[in-house]
This record gives C-alpha cells, structure tokens and sequence, in this order.
C-alpha cells in the first residue's frame, strides 16, 4: 500500500492502471475517494496479469519473491523494488525512489519538503512535553509480533515523544507481546486493534481476550480505561504519510491540540482525497 500512496502524492490517480486491493478499505487506507477511481484493484498479480495492464513501470516491495520479479523482466517489463519503511528516513528515501522510477524527481523533493514541514510542526509542540509527561504506550495489534524496536510504528513514537512500552521493555518488532510482559510494562494507554479484515476477522474477540483477562486488571491503561482505538490508516502507515502516524501518535497520548482530519494526506496534486 505505501507506494501505491507515495505514487499517489506524486501524481494524479489517472496514471495508475492498478492499485492495491486494500486501498479502498476506510480501516487501512487514508485515500479511499482516490482509490475508488481505479478499477483495477490487485492482490498478488502473476507476471501475465501484470503485463496484460500494460504499465510503463511496476514498482514492488522488496519482500516480492525474486522469482515473480524475474518474470516480470523476462516479459519486458520495467521493474523497480522499494524497501519496505522502518524509519521515516527510509520512507523518505521510498518517496525518492518511487519519484525517479515514474520520472518525477523534482516533486519527490516536493513532497520529502512537506514530510519534514509536517514533522516540524509536530516537533514544536511535543518537545514542551516534559520528560516526566511522556505517556508509556503500547499498540495491541493483530500482528502481534509488531511495534517493537526497529519497525516504522517505534520511529513514530519517538517524532510524538511518547515512550514506546513494546521497545523500552527490550522487546524488538518480530519478537512476540507477551501477556506478561503487558503486565511488566504497566502502560498509560494501550491502542486497541481496529482492522477486522472487512468483517471476517472477529478483532471484538481478540480484543476481550485481554480485556476478559483477569491476570490483566491490574494493568493501568486497562484499569483507568485509557483504552483508545486509533486512525489505523494513520498508525500503520509507511508512504510520506507516516507524518500522519507521528500526529495520530500524539493526538492519542497529549490530546485535541493534534487533531487532524481523516482524510489527510500529503501530495503535491490537486487532487481531491473526498
């Protein structure tokens, strides 16, 4: 999803000739009126199925098998991998990318300009956050081996000045949250999981798991019902959106002073996101 959205804050939706089958989901996506726009909606599309759509480039994750991407260039088509973001460094460097493989390169540096112009913005009022102040948080995510250091979500919560519980229990992202180490983290408010994959996955569940859990009263954030179920569109974001996770972060931890609408989105077009 994050370069169909960088692609997106670079050009007009009319230049893409398939997107993400997830971009049209109000859960996970931040531009569901743009993605509505493009018809061709794609999950995991065969080299043939690619070709058939006839695009000038095709930009992949680098998690893409090596063998799909082969066959892709074995057909002729122009190829460009982009690193997954696990920093608001790396989802720069994607913006950077992405923009020289469609040939946009001045309104990629556009674009990086806005992402550190938003980012500013944040900066100036978390930094009069005191130390002190700082609320210890904890994403309780389906992906239940994700938020911990060294993930795009961590990088986050730095930019917001929120102490992240997942990384400071020394837990690293791929590494498991564990009930008892909820427990030994004790955190001021916990982000609850909101995606319910279009309603097949019962999250309602998962979540009274916890919450059900009687080894878990004692947890402040459960205790003090500092429960909050964030804009995951925001929070799992990894295109020059990610500024909306740092902002969403902050808005969760040090309230209305970082309120934002839910349809915010950096992009150097002029075209509507409603």
């Amino acid at each position: 999803m994050y370069t169909d959205q960088i692609v997106l804050g670079l050009v007009t939706s009319n230049h893409l000739v398939g997107i993400n089958t997830l971009m049209d989901d109000p859960v996970l996506s931040n531009v569901v009126p743009i993605a509505k726009r493009i018809t061709k909606k794609i999950g995991d599309p065969g080299a043939e199925e690619v070709l058939s759509m006839k695009p000038d480039v095709v930009i992949v994750s680098d998690w893409t098998q090596a063998e799909k991407i082969q066959s892709m260039r074995d057909l002729g088509l122009k190829v460009v991998s982009v690193k997954s973001p696990e920093t608001i460094q790396d989802a720069k460097e994607a913006v950077s990318q992405v923009a020289a493989a469609i040939g946009e390169l001045e309104k990629g540096k556009q674009l990086i300009g806005m992402m550190d112009k938003k980012l500013a913005e944040i900066r100036e009022k978390t930094s009069k956050i005191k130390p002190e102040q700082r609320k210890n948080i904890v994403l309780l995510s389906l992906m239940t081996a994700y938020g911990g250091a060294g993930c795009a979500y961590d990088d986050a919560c730095r930019e917001a000045n929120v102490v992240n519980g997942i990384a400071a229990a020394g837990l690293k992202t791929g590494q498991q949250l564990t009930k008892e180490m909820l427990i030994k983290i004790n955190p001021d408010i916990m982000l609850m999981p909101v995606y319910n994959d279009r309603g097949n996955y019962d999250t309602q569940a998962f979540i009274d798991s916890y919450l059900k859990d009687p080894s878990l009263r004692t947890v402040k954030a459960i205790n003090d019902k500092q429960l909050i179920y964030p804009r995951e569109q925001f929070i799992y974001n990894c295109s020059q959106d990610i500024v909306y996770c740092v902002q969403e972060i902050a808005r969760v931890a040090y309230g209305e002073e970082f309120n934002f609408p839910d349809n915010a989105r950096l992009t150097v077009t002029e075209e509507k996101n409603e």
